[in-house]
């Protein structure tokens, strides 16, 4: 017993003595990234190696493919001369909404035994509301079904919308006429009276910055009525057109000479061939039968 235990204590040193294998290791203390549009963009990349004091670092964003942020010590393509590293932290200023995506820091420590390690970072740039777009046609018919449209395809997180008429807010409601959905920013009328006439705008709103608001826009709504002038005279034109069609047809008819019955019987009686004409008779074969006196 006790020689084991002597001979157990030279390994455990041995064991104590080993250094333990370690391999690269890539971190991001702010994984995921909101800022504001025009502002600066800086994705945390923090990496510990095991030998390696002079690791080669990489920058690249996800899409439909990957590009290439920053490479071999330098920056690529339109990050050129408005980005910047300290350490394998990327500082991007200026930012825009085509910035916006998953960027993924590479650190490569060739001397580790694992020499390879990667985070990633999600980049979401936060666009105020923009003016949005608004539809509103110049003029309806009074019953006719009505729909306005009011779109802002810019702003980031995507805008909530407001109707206003004569600038008044329009809250839907069961018993209103119209209905608003304020995620689509539609306004839809199934039946538009003369009193939905009015000044019409839009109004798209977020989080990140102040409303915006389209210039309003005027909506009239017409009566369509029909007088008994109006529908006499389309009646008495109803049969002026018949009378006139009739008579083309006829005189048509007339020219082909099938207008009257009896042409009709003439024309569909069926056609017959001739009688054949009577054998020819042969001189040489005659014989004479009677005589004839004078």
């Amino acid at each position: 017993m006790d020689a084991m235990k002597i001979l157990a204590i030279p390994l455990l040193i041995t064991l104590l003595q080993t250094p333990t294998t370690r391999s690269v290791t890539v971190t991001s203390s702010k994984p995921k990234v909101d800022v504001h549009e025009h502002t600066d963009a800086v994705l945390a990349c923090e990496f510990k190696t095991e030998k390696d004091q002079n690791p080669r670092i990489e920058w690249k964003k996800k899409g439909k493919g990957v590009t290439f942020v920053y490479f071999d010590g330098s920056f690529s393509g339109s990050y050129a001369g408005r980005a910047s590293m300290e350490g394998a932290t990327l500082t991007i200023h200026s930012i825009t909404q085509k910035d916006s995506g998953e960027y993924r820091c590479e650190v490569t420590a060739s001397q580790d035994h694992v020499n390879l390690g990667e985070t990633t970072v999600a980049l979401n740039v936060l666009v105020p509301p923009h003016v949005p777009s608004c539809e509103v046609p110049s003029t309806v018919f009074a019953g006719s079904d009505l729909e306005l449209v009011c779109k802002d395809a810019l702003s980031v997180p995507p805008a909530t919308y407001r109707w206003y008429k004569d600038n008044k807010v329009l809250a839907a409601s069961t018993d209103s006429a119209y209905s608003a959905d304020i995620k689509k920013g539609t306004l839809k009328f199934n039946s538009v009276s003369i009193s939905d006439a009015g000044m019409y705008r839009c109004e798209s709103s977020n989080s990140v910055g102040s409303p915006k608001s389209c210039v309003a826009q005027h909506l009239a709504v017409v009566e369509y009525k029909l007088s008994v002038t109006t529908l006499a005279a389309g009646g008495v034109g109803l049969l002026l057109l018949l009378f006139m069609s009739c008579l083309c047809v006829c005189l048509c008819r007339r020219q082909r000479g099938c207008c009257r019955r009896e042409k009709q019987e003439k024309c569909l009686k069926p056609y017959s061939l001739p009688p054949p004409p009577p054998p020819a008779r042969n001189p040489k074969n005659y014989k004479h039968t009677q005589s004839f006196m004078i």
